[in-house]
């Protein structure tokens, strides 16, 4: 049962970086500019929105579903990303909580003009969020083989 739900969110997570990773070639390519087409602010608010969801999935489910296979204690967000932190999956929690921070803004951010000071920040820590799934993905790959 605890493997299955590995399983099931290893696939949740391999879609959800596929996804981002379209938004994310999308975006590099437009780059950073003063004004955007609607049609590239409309490719950048997708790249946040998958950018958030993928952020929250990847701390709140997949870095859950790990402390349960591995029978860790269920804790705090903070004991979470701690566990996570200690596997290898990334390599700054300070990094990773700005990450955190950059998605609530994203998140509360309802003015054109100020979401559109986020995309540089996105776009770098997209390549991150990308690196951390990766990691995750060959850590749950690891584990599945035992």
């Amino acid at each position: 049962m605890i493997r299955e739900l590995l399983l099931r969110d290893r696939e949740l997570l391999k879609k959800q970086r596929f996804w981002i990773e379209v938004s994310y070639t999308e975006c590099r390519a437009i780059g950073i500019k003063e004004v955007y087409t609607v049609e590239e602010f409309g490719k950048f608010e997708t790249l946040c929105s998958r950018y958030g969801r993928g952020i929250d999935f990847l701390i709140r489910k997949i870095f859950r579903t790990l402390d349960i296979y591995e029978f860790e204690t269920p804790g705090t967000l903070i004991d979470v990303v701690n566990r996570a932190h200690k596997r290898g999956l990334f390599e700054d929690i300070d990094q990773l909580r700005q990450m955190k921070d950059l998605r609530n803004t994203i998140v509360h951010e309802y003015i054109e003009e100020e979401l559109s000071e986020q995309f540089e920040e996105v776009l770098k820590s997209t390549q991150t969020l990308l690196e951390i799934i990766d990691a995750t993905l060959e850590y749950i790959d690891g584990i599945l083989e035992q």
